[in-house]
């Protein structure tokens, strides 16, 4: 998600060229690995243990293993969706940056140490003066960004079909492809502060054109990965 921003204090990345500052790397950093540690907890439902102080039997090298998976899809996966609308904005002449939403990075934390996850680790806030069209494509980039995601995941995710393979590899296509699926369909939905209500404001076509697809694969990524 991408939204204008009212204040000047904390952005970077402007017309002289994309850059961060340290808040922002810090705000990457954090909401990266706060995904990693979220989807961790909830993928493995053992590791809730920890709550209890129960370590007895706990697997740590596979909890590592799930982590490094997490944060190699989703993490990526949320925050190039992000990146990608702060590179469109720039482009546009905005200044932009990327800022965590830490309430809700600690509500996904606890979400998934109780089995129920919503993510929403943050949005990049921009000002500056923009067309109708420019602000349908700051906010279709991030969509976008996920689907070709997808698609890179999509080669090994075959490759692993066809020889059989599993293992380390193969839960990174695996869930690197449905997380950007479900991702850019999410974010297309029409509604609220979601991508596609921007687009769709902007262009009716352009909005069908990138949603229908988006959602209806996100769909078959909920359902059959």
């Amino acid at each position: 998600m991408a939204g204008q921003m009212g204040r000047r204090g904390g952005a970077s990345g402007g017309p002289g060229g994309l850059s961060f500052s340290g808040r922002e790397l810090r705000d990457l950093l954090v909401a990266w690995l706060a995904l990693g540690v979220a989807f961790t907890f909830f993928l493995e439902r053992e590791l809730t243990r920890i709550v209890f102080l129960q370590f007895q039997g706990l697997s740590l090298s596979a909890a590592a293993g799930t982590f490094a998976v997490s944060l190699l899809t989703v993490g990526i996966g949320f925050l190039l969706h992000e990146l990608a609308h702060k590179v469109v904005a720039v482009r546009f002449g905005q200044v932009a940056a990327f800022k965590a939403d830490y309430k809700m990075l600690g509500f996904a934390v606890l979400g998934g140490l109780v089995g129920f996850l919503f993510a929403a680790p943050g949005a990049v806030v921009h000002r500056g003066r923009l067309t109708a069209k420019q602000h349908g494509l700051i906010a279709v980039a991030g969509p976008v960004t996920n689907l070709a995601l997808a698609v890179a995941f999509l080669v090994p995710f075959v490759a692993s079909l066809i020889s059989g393979a599993g293992g380390f590899l193969w839960e990174v296509a695996r869930m690197g492809l449905q997380i950007n699926l479900l991702l850019a369909g999410f974010n297309m939905l029409p509604f609220g502060p979601l991508d596609g209500r921007t687009v769709r404001e902007w262009s009716t076509p352009i909005f069908l054109v990138v949603a229908v697809p988006s959602i209806l694969l996100g769909l078959g990524a909920l359902f059959v990965l």
